[in-house]
C-alpha cells in the first residue's frame, strides 16, 4: 500500500510547493521506482499554503462571486464503483463507443480499460512525452465523428529535438527557467507543450498517423459546436514571480512568450489550420491560434449547454482559484491583477505573501471571474451535467479539486454561481477529471482510480 502525504504545510526550500503530487496505484508493488519520481520531484502550479500564513481576503467585484449565497441543497447518497484502482498519475480519460475507457497518464502513457477493470499495456504509438514539474501527458478527447473516422486528440510536452523523453526533477527546471529573468526565458530549451491528433488502431493497441496540429498549450481540449478545437494553456513563466515592477504588463512583452507560452486558450481547425475569424489574426507578435489571454493554469474547461460558451477553472497561486467564462479577444488579468497572493521563490522558502502584480483584483479591459475560491481548491477536471440519472443535477457545473479533495457540484443561475456542495470528501482523494456517459453516468479520475457515480 503506498503511503500518501500531504506537502501543504511543510517548506521546502526555495523550490515551488509540491501540492499537485502524483496519484501512484493503490497496488503495484513494481511501481516503486515512481514514488522515487515523486519524492524529488513531480510538483504543480498549485495552492499550498505554508504555516503561519496570513493572507489577504480578496473583496469581491459583485455578491456571490465568492462563497455562494447559499449551500446547495445536499445531494441523495451516489453509488461509486471502482473500474479499477491500478492507474498512475492519471490525468484525462475518454469514453469510448464500445463501452472502453481511454485513460491518460502523466507520466506519458495511454491504456484502455475495459468495463471489467482489465487495464491494458501502454499504447504504441505515443509520441516521447518530457515529464518536468507539472508537464507531460495530459488532456484526451475524442473526434464528434470518432466512431467514423477513429481520430483523437491529445496534448502533451515534447522533448527537444533530438532529446529522448525523460523524467526531470522539478529542481533542473527551476534552474534552467525559475533562475533567468523573464524576458531570457526559453521553456524550448527545456521542450515544447504541443497538440496532436492520431487514429487510434482499430484493435485499440496503438496510435496511427500521430500529426502536431499546434504548439503552446497542453491542458484541456473542448471541440466547439461550430467543430474548431479550445486548447487551453498555462503560463509557465510567472508562476512564481514575486519581483514586479507596479506596471500593467502586456503578454506579448517577451516574444517568446507572446507567440507560445503565455497562459491562454487557443483555438484551431480540427486539422490544425486557423480559424479565419480568430481574434489576432493580424498582429505579428501573437501566435495567431491565440483565442484569449491572461491566465495562470486552466487545467478545467467545458462548454456551458445552455449558451455554447467556454467556461474554464484557472488554478490560482495561493488562492485566487477562478472561473471565467472565455470570449474572443479577451484579456483575463493574470500576471497583472489576481484574487490570490503570489509565492516569494525568489527571495524567501515562499512563506511569506506577496501580492500578485500591483495588488489590484480588478482593472479595466480585464474580465472578472464568474467564482473564485479563498481559500483554494486546486480546480482541475470540469463538466456541465446534462444527463436525466440525476435529474437535480441537471445544469449543474462540477468541478475536480485537487486539494480539496472532493467533487464540488455548482448551481448556475444564467451565469453566476447560485449555491455550493462539496461531494465526496469522506475518500480524502483528489478528483483529476470528470466525464458523462450517454446514460447520465459520472466517471472520475480520482487518485489513482477510475470510479463510476450513480444514484444509489
Amino acid at each position: 500500500m503506498w503511503a500518501r502525504q500531504r506537502n501543504r504545510d511543510r517548506p521546502i526550500g526555495a523550490l515551488p510547493p509540491r501540492s499537485c503530487w502524483i496519484d501512484p496505484p493503490m497496488k503495484s508493488p513494481a511501481s516503486v521506482p515512481i514514488l522515487l519520481f515523486l519524492l524529488i520531484g513531480q510538483t504543480g502550479f498549485a495552492q499550498g499554503r505554508f504555516a503561519g500564513d496570513a493572507p489577504r481576503k480578496p473583496k469581491p467585484a459583485f455578491p456571490g462571486q465568492t462563497e455562494a449565497p447559499k449551500p446547495a441543497k445536499p445531494s441523495a447518497p451516489v453509488k461509486l464503483e471502482s473500474i479499477t484502482n491500478r492507474l498512475t498519475g492519471p490525468w484525462s480519460v475518454a469514453l469510448l463507443p464500445n463501452g472502453h475507457f481511454l485513460v491518460t497518464e502523466s507520466l506519458g502513457l495511454m491504456r484502455i480499460v475495459r468495463p471489467d477493470g482489465v487495464v491494458s499495456a501502454p499504447l504504441a504509438g505515443v509520441p516521447g512525452v518530457k515529464v518536468v514539474a507539472a508537464q507531460g501527458l495530459h488532456d484526451v478527447a475524442l473526434d464528434p465523428a470518432f466512431a467514423r473516422n477513429r481520430w483523437l486528440y491529445f496534448t502533451y510536452f515534447a522533448p527537444p529535438r533530438g532529446e529522448k523523453p525523460a523524467i526531470w526533477p522539478v529542481e533542473f527546471f527551476y534552474q534552467k527557467v525559475w533562475t533567468k529573468p523573464l524576458a531570457e526565458r526559453r521553456l524550448t530549451d527545456i521542450g515544447t507543450e504541443r497538440v496532436a491528433r492520431a487514429r487510434l488502431s482499430e484493435d485499440e493497441t496503438s496510435l496511427e498517423e500521430v500529426t502536431t496540429l499546434a504548439e503552446g498549450a497542453e491542458r484541456r481540449i473542448v471541440f466547439a459546436p461550430d467543430g474548431t478545437l479550445y486548447v487551453t494553456g498555462a503560463d509557465r513563466f510567472r508562476f512564481y514571480d514575486s519581483k514586479y515592477d507596479g506596471v500593467e504588463h502586456d503578454f506579448t512583452e517577451n516574444p517568446d512568450i507572446g507567440r507560445n507560452f503565455s497562459g491562454r486558450v487557443l483555438r484551431i481547425n480540427s486539422d490544425g489550420s486557423i480559424p479565419k475569424d480568430n481574434p489576432w489574426l493580424s498582429r505579428a507578435t501573437v501566435a495567431p491560434e491565440t483565442f484569449a489571454h491572461g491566465l495562470r493554469d486552466p487545467e478545467g474547461a467545458a462548454l456551458n449547454p445552455a449558451t455554447g460558451e467556454l467556461w474554464v477553472t484557472d488554478h490560482g497561486p495561493q488562492g485566487g482559484d477562478e472561473i471565467n467564462i472565455i470570449r474572443a479577444g479577451k484579456n483575463y488579468g493574470w500576471p497583472d491583477v489576481s484574487y490570490g497572493t503570489q509565492y516569494d521563490f525568489q527571495r524567501t522558502d515562499g512563506r511569506k505573501n506577496v501580492p500578485v502584480g500591483n495588488g489590484k483584483t480588478s482593472m479595466p479591459g480585464v474580465e472578472e471571474p464568474v467564482y473564485f475560491w479563498f481559500p483554494d481548491i486546486a480546480p482541475s477536471g470540469m463538466l456541465f451535467y446534462t444527463g436525466d440519472l440525476f435529474p437535480e443535477w441537471k445544469g449543474n457545473l462540477f468541478v475536480g479539486g485537487l486539494d480539496a479533495q472532493a467533487l464540488v457540484r455548482l448551481v448556475i443561475r444564467g451565469d453566476r454561481v447560485v449555491a455550493e456542495e462539496r461531494l465526496l470528501t469522506d475518500r480524502h482523494q483528489r478528483v483529476r477529471d470528470i466525464r458523462q456517459a450517454p446514460d447520465g453516468a459520472i466517471y472520475l479520475l480520482s487518485g489513482a482510480e477510475l470510479l463510476r457515480v450513480t444514484p444509489k
